[in-house]
């Protein structure tokens, strides 16, 4: 099992990149820069085109993520209900910053957050 970064992040914006793939019998998702109101919506329309089609749990890996806002979990929040609502599991990886933020509004258990991509990687249900 591979868990090291995606290294071939595109550039969403000025301030975030993102990658996918598949692993791990699921799909991937890592960014890092900013997750806030100038980028939420291009994160958001990045994971909703490349899940299509795909039945496979989403890993959000937000480890690298320098800042995130209330735009930033609310695009978080949508992505969560976009996935319970399709019955596919959907975890989110967060660094200590993201962490306080999510908790701080006490969206950890909604968002099914991860101390770590192995962690997540880890907690996916069998297939």
């Amino acid at each position: 099992m591979r868990t090291g970064a995606i290294t071939d992040l595109q550039r969403l914006t000025v301030s975030l990149r993102g990658g996918s793939e598949r692993r791990d019998a699921c799909l991937l998702f890592s960014f890092t820069g900013q997750l806030d109101a100038y980028s939420d919506k291009q994160f958001t329309e990045f994971i909703t085109d490349r899940h299509k089609g795909e039945t496979l749990p989403v890993v959000i890996d937000l480890s690298r993520i320098d800042f995130i806002d209330s735009s930033g979990l609310g695009a978080l929040v949508q992505l969560a209900k976009l996935f319970n609502d399709s019955a596919r599991q959907f975890l989110v990886v967060g660094n200590a910053r993201v962490v306080q933020t999510v908790k701080l509004v006490r969206l950890e258990a909604f968002l099914h957050l991860q101390p770590d991509l192995e962690s997540a990687l880890g907690s996916l249900a069998p297939a």
